[in-house]
């Protein structure tokens, strides 16, 4: 394992400069911390994942959670870590004053989180599902609900999960059918719900579900889903807890994250499995897709969080591995000179600039998007929020897709950095490509993010959020053409968001005609075409910011660090940019070679 998972230099100059987290501080909601605070806080996580994490992430994948004598075995450190977050307030984070958190800003509580899940990506998941599932407890829960589960689960006594997929349906929500039977001021449960992490394992004290079913006589399809809390033991007046008859029926084995487990459930086999509805019936994934968006920007920061500290591990790698001798200039290499260090080698330099660029313009990414959720939660001009609600609705399906994609690209490079030692257990980036692996999978896979994108992102609100997306993309190309260094890049820029107005209006046109099927067929290029010029924008800020550092005599970080921000953005839009040129060509092809029911073409 490398010496370091993550660059807090890094992180703290998207967090301070690029982004300018003070802009959301200043807003009323979120007044009470300041930037020193901040600083405090990071740092302590950071010391807090260096101890607790870190150091159990190879073995957490050595010795797996598994399925027990009915009771999923976890990792001792779990449970050591749920109740150690929740003392840090690490599950309390985002939650309001009055809800018994500390109300930091989301972009705030992303940058914490990034750190753990580079440290080890395994435990964080425990919290966030926790998170995750308080957070519908107190949005759209009776006061009963939140009185009795929200401090249990923010202090890391009580574990959370949500519960959606179910065996015969998959990402298919529409056809799930766990019931859910009227039996006085509760619901009977019975189902099974399957893929549930972080779902049950020994020494958690409880667990609370949050579980979407079916009323009996509801609606067909995703209007008749309703959602409600259904706990793993009941809690009685006192206190005391008793059995709520949900079982786990075993364990998934997966090709990573192993530590964190992940459950098949059976709710109610002895119809004895009570619920509580949350909110009103029938709007149970309309409650549940409200929280998506910080579930969808979570899944893009623990790719992110997996992709920096598998780059940190190829580094360093690199750094210390001494391996054949540099070409010289007449073509030929001197057997008699002391081999180089592999961080020589152009190629190497090459693989490694590639895993720089996506690891941190991944983080970008995922900062700016919560950025744009706080300010979209605390502005107080309603057209100020609105606007940053659809640059939101925009962002997700990418922060969700980018770094799951080009994350799993960056890893894979990692692992050719080390060469046949990459390919072996003793080293540790076989273990981050397996992790980051369910990324692109978990919290609607890349198909469905990219239909997504292109089928309602794109065209909401008569393309909205795509002309003020672009808006920002423009502002920033305005300020870098007066800048000697950024200019041609700038232009670059510039061509790239004009090619994607005309890859639009080529897509469209299916659309206009009711072709839907064809207007999302290449839905997945499409999100990889637009990604790609959107992380140009986010490297020319990172340049921007790096050279007017530079002119002012900034001494926040090294000169270094700030050339190096700049050669990574001028590696990202020679090497990573161009391919949007081919990608176009695929998009306005008229040819259709994905679309029909003729399987003989698998022949």
């Amino acid at each position: 394992m490398a010496q370091q998972y993550f660059d807090l230099d890094t992180l703290k100059f998207l967090l301070y400069q690029v982004h300018n987290v003070q802009e959301v501080l200043n807003q009323t909601k979120y007044s009470d911390h300041d930037v020193a605070s901040i600083d405090l806080f990071l740092n302590s996580v950071k010391d807090f994942s260096d101890k607790e994490l870190y150091p159990y992430f190879k073995e957490m994948d050595e010795n797996p959670a598994h399925f027990k004598d009915g009771e999923i075995i976890v990792h001792p450190q779990v449970n050591k870590y749920m109740k150690a977050a929740g003392e840090m307030g690490l599950l309390a984070g985002n939650f309001s004053y009055d809800d018994g958190g500390l109300q930091l800003p989301a972009i705030v509580n992303n940058a914490s989180t990034f750190i753990q899940e580079a440290a080890n990506n395994h435990l964080p998941g425990y919290i966030g599902l926790t998170v995750g599932a308080a957070e519908l407890i107190t949005h759209f829960g009776n006061k009963m609900l939140n009185e009795t589960y929200v401090s249990k689960m923010l202090d890391g006594t009580w574990g959370g999960t949500m519960c959606l997929t179910e065996p015969q349906a998959g990402s298919s929500l529409s056809d799930i059918i766990t019931s859910a039977t009227p039996d006085g001021d509760t619901y009977k449960i019975h189902g099974q719900k399957i893929f549930i992490s972080g779902g049950d394992y020994k020494g958690a004290e409880n667990i609370v579900h949050l579980v979407l079913a079916r009323i009996k006589g509801a609606p067909a399809g995703t209007k008749g889903i309703s959602l409600f809390v259904v706990p793993k033991n009941r809690p009685n007046a006192d206190g005391s807890l008793i059995s709520n008859n949900v079982q786990t029926v075993t364990d998934f084995e997966k090709m990573g994250q192993k530590g964190y487990c992940t459950t098949h459930l059976f709710f109610g086999d002895k119809e004895n499995c009570q619920g509580w509805l949350v909110g009103e019936p029938n709007q149970g994934l309309k409650y549940m897709f409200l929280m998506m968006n910080g579930a969808r920007i979570a899944v893009g920061r623990g790719a992110t969080a997996i992709a920096t500290a598998a780059y940190h591990a190829s580094l360093q790698y690199a750094n210390e591995r001494a391996q054949g001798r540099k070409l010289s200039s007449n073509g030929k290499k001197d057997a008699e000179q002391e081999q180089t260090l592999i961080i020589n080698h152009p190629d190497v330099r090459r693989m490694l600039l590639l895993q720089k660029v996506i690891a941190e313009g991944s983080l970008s990414l995922v900062l700016l998007t919560s950025k744009y959720h706080d300010f979209s939660n605390s502005l107080s001009d309603e057209n100020e929020r609105e606007k940053y609600r659809l640059l939101l609705e925009i962002l997700t399906p990418i922060v969700k897709t980018y770094p799951s994609e080009m994350g799993k690209l960056g890893v894979d490079n990692g692992v050719q950095v080390l060469g046949g030692y990459g390919f072996c257990s003793d080293y540790i980036l076989q273990q981050y490509l397996r992790d980051i692996r369910i990324s692109a999978i978990y919290e609607g896979t890349t198909g469905i993010q990219s239909q997504d994108l292109l089928g309602r992102k794109i065209t909401m609100d008569n393309g909205k959020a795509l002309q003020l997306l672009s808006e920002e993309i423009v502002k920033t190309i305005k300020v870098c053409s007066s800048y000697k260094s950024l200019a041609p890049n700038a232009q670059k820029l510039g061509l790239k968001l004009e090619l994607a107005q005309q890859v639009i209006q080529s897509l469209m046109a299916y659309a206009m005609k009711g072709d839907y099927e064809r207007f999302l067929a290449d839905a997945s290029p499409f999100m990889e075409f637009f990604s790609t010029i959107l992380l140009g924008w986010l490297w020319l800020d990172m340049g921007k910011e790096a050279q007017e550092a530079l002119n002012d005599g900034n001494q926040e970080y090294s000169s270094a660090f700030y050339e190096s921000k700049l050669h990574s953005m001028r590696f990202f839009f020679k090497y990573e940019l161009p391919k949007t040129s081919g990608l176009a060509e695929i998009l306005m092809d008229k040819e259709s070679l994905t679309i029909g029911s003729d399987n003989k073409v698998f022949q």
